[in-house]
């Protein structure tokens, strides 16, 4: 996941375990379980792994758009693992929000503006990832994207409908689902605290279904609940 910037561990809690040993070409210690071994996936990351699909066990992937590509790697040596991208593959800086002026601390004003680089990063190594069939997308946690983005007009919440469109078209729904996201508050559960405004349950179902306007119902059946059901085994 993301670090301070793309040589830093991860900074989830549970990739440290992985820190115990000197992995970098340097011999430092990283916790990027995807890359910290030489640029690629730990070992003792994969024996465990590996392992999932014997127990009937599924993986929640958390990661930056960055690793992708080691995560590809690792998901087409082991098919039989099913493997989940969790916030829609996290693509944090694909989109920010252009103040009128310096001095306005107002997220509702303003407009996006695409960071093109960043978001082209995530578009190729999405697209690359998606075409394992073992892999899916979970679309949730929009407001890591876009903080905000619930109070915002419709037409700056545009931009985050077309990313969720475009995931869609790379996975198809029978391999995305919608998560809440659901813990603490509404603002935690979309930003991780990146802004105090967050949607409810109900505002967030609600927006899906803007979002998913012209897909069959029995696509909306698979990515509100078909697609999880089958993925997690419920």
């Amino acid at each position: 996941d993301y670090g301070k910037n793309d040589q830093d561990p991860a900074t989830h809690i549970a990739t440290t375990r992985h820190a115990s040993k000197k992995d970098n070409n340097d011999g430092t210690k990283c916790g990027d379980y995807l890359r910290g071994y030489h640029g690629t996936f730990l070992p003792e990351f994969e024996r465990g792994f590996q392992c999932l699909a014997d127990h009937n066990l599924t993986f929640d992937l958390q990661c930056a758009p960055e690793q992708l590509p080691q995560a590809a790697a690792l998901c087409m040596l082991h098919p039989d693992v099913k493997v989940v991208i969790d916030h829609l593959g996290k693509p944090r800086t694909a989109t920010t929000i252009k103040k009128k002026d310096d001095n306005d601390d107002n997220e509702k004003s303003g407009s996006f503006e695409f960071v093109k680089e960043e978001l082209e990063c995530w578009r190729t190594n999405m697209k690359e990832i998606a075409t394992l069939p073992n892999v899916y997308c979970k679309i949730s946690m929009l407001g890591y994207i876009t903080p905000g983005w619930i109070g915002m007009p419709l037409e700056q919440q545009q931009v985050l409908k077309d990313l969720v469109v475009e995931v869609i078209n790379m996975f198809t729904p029978q391999r995305c689902m919608v998560g809440l996201n659901w813990y603490i508050d509404a603002a935690v559960s979309d930003s991780d605290g990146l802004s105090e405004n967050g949607p409810s349950p109900s505002e967030y179902i609600e927006k899906c279904m803007w979002f998913f306007e012209g897909l069959s119902e029995e696509d909306c059946q698979r990515l509100f609940c078909d697609t999880a059901r089958e993925f997690y085994g419920f």
